[in-house]
């Protein structure tokens, strides 16, 4: 599956300058602002280009999430949102959010999110590196390959140091169940949570045993060749966004 992965980033980044200099990705781009699969198939060739993502003023959710999450933001002049992993997102919060804090694991693309930062005056990146297990299970763990001896429990914990409430908690990085099982407390009434790629089979019980509703927006993602899935969560009895139903 990796080995499929990186051919396929491989051919559409090899790809896109032929496709610019045809005039494949305005074209697409253009139509884009009318029909959605336009606008997805011009995002192929953006995988892993977060400058390209930010350009189009997208992020790699469903299109149906970043609809809701849109409507949810614009219904909340002020809104303050805490996000769990930095990227193109990162920078489509802001455009739509008061305040946003963002904390990254990765330390080099940490850096990288600075550089798409530094005109963006609303945002605060906390950069925050796992530690190394100490113990036979780590407190707060990451199911994903390459990192079994590591600990993010100082990652779960970073929006402990933002004082207040949020209308929107992200969680899209690492070690998402301890995520959400540490943060849900800090949503303000009527607030969301984004849970990305719910599917997941590492993500399904904590998603079951939250105390709160969980609502699966399946369906095209930028970046991707196939439908995928991103969560929103609220507390029960709140009634759900239906701009993307």
């Amino acid at each position: 599956m990796q080995l499929l992965a990186e051919a396929y980033t491989h051919t559409l980044h090899s790809a896109r300058p032929l496709a610019e200099s045809l005039g494949v990705l305005n074209w697409l781009e253009a139509r884009g602002r009318k029909h959605q699969r336009a606008l997805w198939l011009r995002t192929l060739f953006e995988i892993y280009r977060v400058e390209g993502l930010v350009a189009l003023d997208l992020c790699w959710w469903t299109f149906a999430a970043q609809d809701a999450v849109a409507a949810h933001l614009a219904a909340r002049p002020g809104a303050r949102v805490f996000e769990y992993g930095s990227g193109a997102s990162t920078v489509w919060l802001a455009r739509r959010a008061a305040e946003v804090h963002t904390v990254e694991h990765d330390l080099s693309w940490s850096e990288v999110m600075r550089m798409q930062l530094a005109d963006v005056p609303n945002v605060r990146l906390h950069a925050i590196a796992p530690t190394p297990r100490r113990a036979a299970t780590a407190e707060a763990p990451s199911g994903r390959r390459g990192y079994a001896d590591a600990d993010f429990a100082d990652y779960v914990r970073a929006i402990d140091d933002v004082p207040g409430t949020f209308d929107l908690i992200v969680i899209d990085g690492r070690s998402r169940a301890a995520c959400l099982n540490h943060a849900y407390e800090r949503l303000a009434p009527g607030g969301l949570i984004l849970f990305d790629d719910p599917h997941r089979a590492r993500y399904r019980a904590a998603l079951a045993s939250c105390s709160l509703d969980v609502r699966h927006l399946r369906g095209l993602k930028p970046c991707l060749p196939y439908r995928d899935g991103t969560a929103l969560l609220r507390r029960p009895g709140r009634a759900h966004d239906t701009s993307a139903a």
